[in-house]
């Protein structure tokens, strides 16, 4: 099963995160092979770490996402405020590895993204269900793209994509942002994670 994780930083984390960076990877390393993505989110400055996501694929289920995320080192040393766990699933059937032209190769016209369209709860086989199709893409900057689920895959919660595009609200506008099933629309400055 396919998991969307987004650790929020707390404010004045950033000691922390830089302490833990090692165990991090450490941690993340046990499942280099289940990763569909990774990278931090970051503010407006390009500078300040914000949030840590991660998008893996795990035989063991919601028990093995919840392992994931709430035994992450920085988790455990408190320096995230809070967690976005949801099962997701992988619109796009492949890795940021697998991103055609590589992740490496951006413009001046261009920056990464994590939206993040929080929904009003619908059962999955509603008609209703805003972005449960893959966008048009004329840009090719998808990156992922998929639902977000509740843990039994049957209720839409909203809709997470990473994306290349030339600004928020360039990267926003890959959802349906008028609708009124999407209670909110984030979009993180974004990058690729991992070791260096």
């Amino acid at each position: 099963m396919e998991f969307l994780c987004y650790h929020r930083d707390r404010p004045g984390s950033l000691p922390v995160r830089m302490d833990l960076l090692e165990a991090h990877w450490s941690h993340m390393d046990g499942f280099e092979k289940e990763l569909i993505a990774r990278g931090p989110t970051v503010a407006e400055d390009g500078e300040t770490l914000t949030g840590s996501v991660h998008i893996v694929d795990l035989p063991g289920g919601p028990a093995a996402a919840r392992a994931f995320a709430f035994d992450e080192p920085t988790y455990q040393a408190g320096g995230y405020r809070d967690v976005l766990l949801r099962r997701w699933r992988n619109l796009l059937g492949r890795t940021m590895w697998e991103f055609p032209g590589g992740l490496g190769s951006l413009g001046e016209d261009s920056a990464l993204f994590l939206v993040l369209g929080l929904g009003v709860p619908l059962p999955l086989d509603a008609e209703r269900v805003p972005d449960l199709a893959v966008p048009a893409d004329p840009g090719g900057g998808l990156i992922a793209y998929g639902p977000m689920l509740s843990d039994d895959g049957t209720t839409w919660l909203g809709t997470a994509a990473i994306l290349r595009a030339p600004d928020t609200e360039a990267a926003r506008s890959v959802l349906t942002a008028a609708d009124e099933r999407y209670a909110a629309i984030e979009a993180h400055a974004w990058g690729p994670g991992g070791r260096r």
